[in-house]
């Protein structure tokens, strides 16, 4: 495949582009992975559609934008379907055995969130693979950081300027191999706007799902601003809402755009394979 092969169709004003003439099944030489690498900076999420992977595909795929992040728990302390499942591959699923989840954020909608956030070096990309989908729900959202940015009222931003975010992530209760439960969290402190490690520009990088308050301001200014950033950060227009299909794959960048699910029926089957890339530096 040549670079000049491939098509970007952007699918919203602010985030997301469709990937046309790209075959993942394959490996790819170094100019179209530096292609692809300035394409994803651009667009922030990438989609390719009518993709075939197996697990092997997907994990050299992820090697195209960085370095494939670890598993954060050792993987008995995950569901049994991990079992199946190359080493450092997520499974995000609904699908029951005896009544128990095989995979990971099994049901129902997420609120807008950046992945990793909660740790000391956030994963800087997630790369997402549907094996299977339900008929309707379940589609994800993604929201443009820079935008959001970019266009955020003085009065909002300048009390934010500077400031430091404090975030946690309770994982919930998951079922190890042996069914015995555990639970697991983590918490972070970040820049409540983020510079890009490779664009320079900055975005918003605090979240509904994981931010918990300003550093060194009144928990109630702290929860008056945030609730205005978080409304700002979330409107339309800064939004691409995914449809998905299986085989899609999706890539999006964690340091500046954030993302959400919603909800879809319990009784049909959706089974995703994620991956994600380990971030390079602290935020900043």
């Amino acid at each position: 495949m040549a670079v000049t092969e491939i098509e970007a169709v952007r699918l919203s004003p602010h985030v997301g582009a469709e990937l046309r003439g790209v075959d993942l099944t394959r490996p790819l030489d170094a100019a179209t992975a530096e292609a692809l690498n300035a394409l994803w900076l651009e667009h922030l999420v990438l989609v390719f559609r009518g993709q075939s992977l197996a697990q092997e595909d997907l994990l050299r795929a992820t090697g195209i934008f960085g370095t494939l992040a670890p598993l954060a728990r050792p993987k008995d302390e995950y569901p049994k379907g991990y079992a199946k499942l190359l080493p450092n591959i997520m499974l995000i699923s609904n699908i029951r055995e005896d009544g128990v989840p095989i995979g990971a954020l099994p049901d129902g909608e997420m609120m807008f969130h950046h992945d990793m956030l909660h740790a000391e070096v956030p994963h800087k990309g997630t790369l997402l693979y549907a094996v299977e989908v339900p008929s309707r729900g379940g589609n994800t959202l993604f929201a443009n950081g820079y935008a959001a940015y970019d266009t955020l009222p003085a009065d909002i931003r300048e009390p934010l300027e500077g400031r430091i975010a404090r975030h946690h992530y309770h994982y919930g209760s998951t079922l190890k191999g042996d069914g015995r439960g555990t639970k697991a969290s983590a918490a972070s402190r970040h820049p409540v706007f983020r510079t890009h490690d490779e664009t320079g520009r900055k975005a918003v990088y605090v979240n509904r799902l994981m931010t918990e308050e300003v550093e060194g301001m009144e928990r109630a200014e702290s929860d008056r601003l945030l609730a205005a950033l978080y409304d700002h950060a979330e409107k339309p227009e800064f939004v691409y809402e995914h449809v998905w299909r299986v085989g899609d794959l999706l890539l999006w960048d964690n340091r500046c755009s954030m993302h959400a699910r919603t909800d879809f029926p319990g009784g049909e089957r959706r089974l995703m394979w994620r991956t994600t890339l380990e971030g390079e530096a602290r935020p900043r």
